[in-house]
């Protein structure tokens, strides 16, 4: 291996990337951060950051920031099933009680500038083509500017943060589990004039859509059917969006007064988990964990696992744990945090009616503020999956909807 090495290398700059390497690079560590894109840019999201995502942000110093772009607080969440609605505040998470729906030309941005300020060494415009390996660890990429040499950059570990196309992954195909296919396929949009009650979500047999006040008065509604439909609708997205938005008409009537700021954007989501480590190589955000975005947990999961990946490889850098064993935790840990969440995502895309005993419970639930604040706080991250859906819980709920 060449001897000018960097300890990180990370694919991809949005919002798992430079997190990690921002955090890495505040550790001491010399990080390259490589993007085919320049900064700010666009990308495909439903935007929404849950509170235990904005409490990463405020504790990596960039709440602020993005507070200052005029980025709306959102602090209501409502779930609006058709016949019974549930709508509360959630619990804070590290002393945040809001969540946020920044455009990602400018949350991605803060990250970015964050993680230069950090020491991280920033190429904008550089596309990996390759991912080397020496003695059967991957060693470093190969990869070039727009319109120059092809350059060979070494490091003792390369982090995937390329998302859910991820090159790095395709090169060193990391085990699959957990698999489920694409379930429902979303189109968004942004309209102005469409006041939003915050985070605002609609489920309807067979049909859903979510609302996310964002930057400069817009908001983004982004609206799904089943992904058997797909090839259909997309012949006519907009038709098929417009058709789905009437099965609320009081929405529906808010839209019609609103104007579409921009053309549709989707793309389906299979729903994984890899294997995120091997020699020479780890995976975050996307790249490691995909599921589908209809409960918009895409940044908060990159973030949370940014600060793990970065934690664990850090231990290993500074000699502290071996590479196997920091990174071992670092999976161990995503999983458990994630599975619930995961599982509870994969139901909802679905886009089927819930069986009898969840609609009672759901009913029940709309009938209880408290439980109402619970179910939100749960959609939000501020409690546990496992702690709403616990028998005891339930059978509180239940009894309290009687």
């Amino acid at each position: 291996m060449a001897s000018n090495v960097y300890d990180a290398i990370v694919v991809g700059a949005r919002c798992a990337g430079s997190p990690t390497a921002m955090l890495l690079a505040r550790r001491g560590h010399k990080v390259l951060v490589l993007d085919k894109d320049h900064f700010p840019s666009d990308a495909l999201s439903t935007h929404m950051i849950h509170p235990p995502g904005v409490a990463l942000l405020q504790q990596w110093g960039v709440l602020d920031r993005l507070i200052a772009t005029g980025c709306p607080a959102i602090r209501r969440y409502k779930y609006d099933f058709g016949p019974f609605t549930i709508a509360g505040r959630p619990a804070p998470a590290g002393g945040v009680d809001a969540g946020y729906g920044p455009r990602r030309l400018i949350v991605d941005k803060l990250l970015v500038d964050a993680a230069a300020e950090a020491g991280a060494e920033i190429r904008e415009g550089f596309a990996v083509e390759e991912i080397l390996f020496e003695d059967g660890r991957v060693s470093g990429v190969r990869g070039r500017a727009t319109g120059g040499a092809s350059i060979v950059e070494h490091a003792r570990v390369v982090i995937g943060a390329d998302g859910r196309h991820s090159l790095v992954a395709k090169a060193v195909g990391p085990e699959q589990y957990n698999e489920k296919p694409p379930l429902e396929s979303g189109y968004y949009t942004y309209w102005s004039n469409l006041p939003a009650e915050g985070f605002e979500t609609y489920i309807r047999a067979h049909r859903g859509w979510g609302v996310v006040p964002t930057h400069d008065g817009l908001t983004l509604v982004i609206v799904g059917w089943p992904y058997a439909e797909f090839e259909r609708n997309k012949k006519d997205v907009e038709a098929a969006y417009l058709q789905t938005l009437e099965l609320a008409p009081a929405f529906a009537e808010r839209v019609r007064g609103a104007k579409r700021e921009a053309p549709f954007r989707g793309e389906p989501a299979p729903n994984f988990f890899r294997r995120p480590f091997g020699p020479g190589w780890a995976l975050v955000g996307d790249a490691g964990y995909l599921k589908d975005p209809v409960t918009a947990w895409g940044m908060s999961d990159a973030f949370r696992d940014a600060a793990l990946c970065s934690t664990a490889l850090d231990q290993w850098l500074s000699g502290r744990r071996s590479f196997d064993e920091a990174l071992s935790e670092y999976q161990k840990t995503r999983d458990e945090h994630s599975r619930p969440m995961f599982d509870l995502t994969c139901g909802f895309a679905t886009l089927e009616p819930p069986p009898p005993e969840m609609q009672q419970l759901l009913g029940a639930t709309a009938a209880s503020q408290d439980a109402q604040d619970q179910f939100v706080s749960m959609m939000a991250g501020t409690l546990p999956v496992q702690s709403f859906f616990a028998p005891e819980n339930v059978g509180r709920i239940m009894a309290a909807g009687r």
